[in-house]
């Protein structure tokens, strides 16, 4: 046991066997100097060095240190490896005490020790090889002959008499020149593991470094969506019970109004009687003498306040608008339908403007990530792609399934468009435009107003943008275009629904200013 634990910590990590002339690099990792050379030769172009083990960054290639004391360590384990390793064989001809044998021959099948082996027949029938049990596994299962070659055609060892029979005709080789090509490629299939394990690994160790920013960004993440959901819930529980007690009031409204108006029919009623009592009264004197005729006559003010009261609530339901409280729910029900958790665990797309379809009066920047409108011709080569009639462009990236966003600053612009269009966009028409005809979908600010379009067909917005940063949400599938005002939180402004035919890309329109594209991380 305690031998396999040190042969464990004598093998090379590359090559997966004893140290050969054993060398270490800065970290103090050791290697076979064959092995580490090879593997640094594989790095070489790269930009840099590492090491395979502890992934210790290198600007230079490194130098190598002979490890002197490792390799005398290797040699003494090594010198006494055969004498445990024989100590399993023992030779045929020794019968008074066993003795280790240091050689077997396949032709006699027996196993010798040093003693015998010096007098054994050296003629080339005599095959040696190290001390084995299973000699039989070394000769052939037809001729009971050694097996000395190695059919490359039906990839199995044969002795010489398969040559001339069964795999006559066939390729073959020598079996050290049939291993020594095996080994070289499986050096070279054990070299492109390695390259293999140590991308692995850094893919590892990258996500592990990310997992951990992830984890300290959750606490505050955490925190700041459940008071977020915790107020809002408050909020719609206070809705809810205002408009409840809104819906129960009106009909206590109404009673009370039915209650009042009882009490004014009754006193209507008492004042009818007493001036039928004055009226069949035949004493001139004491219907001249009654003091408060004119009470019983005045009724007009009364009965208009009636009638106002008695139309509002016939009318307008009590001052409850249920139908503009149910369009804010079903407005606030899509919103919440729409949220998705990707924008918190993804990036945006990674959007580039592509030149080839840009105006002539619009600068790209380096980056492609910036568009302004210009008032010098760029003489551009005029293209099919290139839109000729607005100052508009187009994203080199189109997205035909999944779920994706990006977002732009339009601050620097007070005339603009922003959305997805089709590739078969017209480019020349005057329904060219983004959202003037049926390929395209946008959202845009003209006269300090904002709005949607498409194919022409305009949504004015009820109010304006509080932030200068838009969200533009695609789900292909869903057959959805969003918008959104990146204020906090994030305000929902308007959802195109229909089924999408052709791959998206992202489309800018810029009359005045620029517009920018905000950050980028490929996704979805």
């Amino acid at each position: 046991m305690a031998s396999a634990k040190l042969r464990a910590e004598l093998e090379c990590s590359v090559c997966l066997n004893i140290y050969t002339d054993p060398v270490n690099l800065r970290c103090g990792h050791n290697f076979c100097r064959v092995c580490i050379d090879r593997v640094l030769d594989t790095q070489e172009g790269s930009g840099g060095y590492s090491c395979p083990e502890c992934r210790e960054k290198f600007p230079d290639r490194p130098a190598l240190q002979r490890n002197i004391t490792l390799r005398n360590i290797v040699e003494n384990f090594l010198s006494v490896q055969p004498d445990q390793e024989e100590s399993k064989v023992f030779c045929t001809h020794c019968v008074d005490s066993p003795v280790p044998a240091v050689r077997s021959c396949l032709h006699c099948e027996v196993s010798l020790c040093d003693k015998h082996l010096r007098v054994h027949k050296k003629s080339p029938e005599h095959v040696l090889c190290d001390p084995t049990l299973s000699m039989e596994s070394r000769k052939c299962s037809v001729h009971k002959k050694i097996l000395e070659y190695y059919c490359t055609e039906d990839n199995t060892c044969i002795c010489m008499f398969c040559v001339t029979g069964k795999h006559k005709g066939h390729q073959v080789e020598m079996l050290d020149e049939a291993s020594g090509k095996k080994k070289k490629k499986l050096r070279n299939v054990l070299q492109k593991l390695l390259t293999k394990r140590m991308e692995t690994e850094e893919r590892v160790q990258s996500l592990q470094e990310h997992r951990r920013k992830v984890e300290e960004e959750a606490a505050g993440d955490t925190e700041r969506v459940t008071v977020l959901f915790r107020d809002l819930r408050r909020r719609l529980e206070d809705l809810e019970k205002r408009v409840l007690r809104e819906i129960s009031g009106r009909a206590e409204r109404i009673s009370i109004s039915i209650r009042d108006l009882e009490i004014k029919k009754e006193e209507l009623s008492r004042k009818m009687r007493h001036i039928e009592e004055l009226c069949n009264t035949a004493d001139p004197l004491t219907v001249l003498q009654e003091s408060d005729t004119g009470d019983l006559c005045d009724t007009e003010d009364g009965d208009n306040e009636d009638r106002e009261r008695h139309e509002k609530l016939l009318h307008d339901g009590g001052g409850l608008d249920v139908a503009g409280i149910s369009h804010t729910l079903h407005t606030l029900s899509d919103i919440i339908r729409e949220v998705n958790v990707d924008f918190y665990i993804q990036g945006a797309a990674d959007i580039l403007l592509d030149v080839n379809t840009t105006n002539n009066y619009l600068h790209i920047s380096d980056d492609r990530k910036t568009v302004s409108r210009s008032d010098r011709n760029q003489n551009r080569p005029e293209t099919p792609e290139r839109f000729q009639r607005y100052t508009q462009v187009l994203s080199s990236q189109s997205f035909s399934s999944g779920r994706h966003y990006w977002e732009v600053d339009v601050g620097g612009s007070d005339d603009w468009r922003v959305g997805m269009c089709y590739p078969s966009i017209d480019r020349r028409g005057d329904q060219s435009a983004i959202g003037n005809n049926n390929n395209s979908w946008c959202f845009y600010r003209n006269d300090n107003k904002y709005a949607v379009r498409h194919d022409s067909n305009k949504i004015l917005l009820p109010s304006n943008i509080s932030s200068n940063r838009v969200r533009i949400y695609l789900d292909y599938e869903a057959g959805r275009i969003s918008f959104y005002d990146l204020c906090d939180p994030i305000r929902h402004l308007h959802t195109f629904t229909t089924t999408f035919t052709e791959p998206l890309h992202a489309g800018i329109y810029v009359w005045e200013g620029c517009i920018k594209i905000c950050g980028g991380n490929q996704e979805m």
